[in-house]
């Protein structure tokens, strides 16, 4: 059975996206980080959210300065869309770019972005450079499906709990993201930048 290095941030997006590719894909958690200051505890959220669905989690490390000039952009910009998306295209092309993942060679790379996302948003001509360069598939489970079909299919696969931004932990590159803005720019600016949103992780896969 073929492999695929997913990116996960043991939210429910990431989670249902493997947990689609597992009847076809011998599917690899991958848990991206800066290694900043809050990379350990979201390696661990992730590793944690990981073995809960069944999946093992391996970690990627990404290149520290994306994480600052992505920081630096979301300031300028006052919202952080265009940063999120070279943080996540860089994620994608350092995972696609290995050679294994946990140990294991892979034959794809994939991510839990949705059809209505509008960042991290991947288009056709970033997915095709992805495929062709590395010599791997991409594929975006998810990219089919609106937001009252994925809730339903999450609700049908997994037990997940969700609540604001800030009260939920979570495996995801935002967290290093707004820690180091915080770090940067004062807690002020964090709450100037990012909009108060929902946030997911989960607790079991119940299927």
């Amino acid at each position: 059975m073929p492999t695929v290095a997913t990116l996960f941030s043991a939210g429910k997006d990431s989670a249902l996206a493997a947990a689609l590719l597992d009847p076809f894909y011998d599917v690899a958690l991958c848990s991206c980080t800066f290694a900043l200051d809050s990379g350990p505890s979201v390696v661990g959220t992730a590793r944690e959210a990981g073995e809960r669905t069944g999946f093992p989690v391996a970690t990627v490390e990404l290149d520290g300065s994306v994480a600052r000039e992505a920081v630096d952009r979301m300031v300028a910009d006052g919202y952080p869309r265009e940063g999120i998306q070279q943080v996540h295209e860089h994620a994608l092309e350092t995972v696609a770019g290995r050679d294994e993942v946990g140990g294991r060679a892979f034959d794809a790379v994939a991510d839990g972005t949705r059809r209505d996302d509008r960042s991290p948003a991947v288009g056709r001509p970033f997915a095709q450079s992805l495929e062709d360069r590395n010599g791997i598939d991409y594929l975006r489970p998810l990219a089919g499906y609106g937001r009252g079909a994925i809730d339903g299919l999450a609700e049908r696969l997994l037990d997940v709990e969700t609540g604001p931004s800030e009260a939920i932990p979570t495996g995801d590159y935002e967290t290093e993201l707004r820690e180091l803005m915080a770090a940067e720019h004062g807690e002020g600016t964090v709450s100037e930048v990012f909009p108060e949103h929902v946030q997911s992780r989960v607790v079991a896969r119940t299927e």
